[in-house]
């Protein structure tokens, strides 16, 4: 089943798992550290974490600098100018200011799809082997044919995202966790290459 398929299919817990999973994976680029989302994490074992939702959002988009500047009326996928590395980290504050401050259904679709779309983007432009092709969209819909490393990586991890949570429910969320905690490793690490290469 392609990725689009999956999060077609997704209800409200793996959607929101889907599109935090991606925002987790990107918390390098927002100076953030390991262990900012987890109350949004924590939120989505039970339903009464539906309600802190938006509490909690704003606590951590505080402590990642807050949403003045990228505000979510530009978008989470929306075009912007100068180099890979300032696109990916303008992709990463859309994806945190676009996040819906209630948790309902219809809200965390919108969102997983966009933060789906903007987490490949983001592999893409900080991947130094760029793989054949540039549609996003193509990959999402299963066309995996020459990608590059760090995206083909990016793409397995949002299907098994989804994957675990349809599959397990609440107890999806540890394993799914696991998932985005090695991607954000290797983001990390990616970063930090890029940055002493820079230096």
């Amino acid at each position: 089943m392609s990725l689009v398929e999956l999060i077609g299919q997704a209800d409200e817990r793996g959607l929101a798992a889907s599109g935090l999973a991606c925002l987790d994976r990107c918390v390098p680029l927002l100076g953030g550290d390991d262990e900012v989302l987890r109350p949004l994490w924590a939120g989505l074992a039970d339903d009464a974490g539906a309600e802190e939702w938006g509490e909690r959002l704003e606590q951590v988009r505080g402590k990642l600098g807050g949403d003045a500047e990228f505000g979510a009326a530009e978008g989470a996928t929306g075009e912007s100018s100068g180099s890979g590395d300032d696109e990916a980290v303008r992709l990463a504050r859309r994806m945190l200011a676009a996040a819906p401050a209630e948790r309902s259904a219809a809200g965390v679709r919108a969102w997983a799809d966009a933060c789906s779309v903007a987490a490949l983007q983001i592999h893409r432009l900080l991947d130094p082997l760029k793989g054949a092709g540039d549609s996003v969209d193509a990959r999402r819909e299963g066309r995996t044919e020459g990608m590059s490393p760090l995206v083909a990586a990016e793409l397995r991890r949002q299907i098994s995202v989804l994957e675990l949570l349809a599959g397990h429910g609440p107890a999806g969320l540890r394993p799914a966790l696991e998932v985005s905690t090695e991607g954000r490793r290797v983001l990390r690490a990616v970063v930090s290459r890029r940055s002493r290469r820079r230096g």
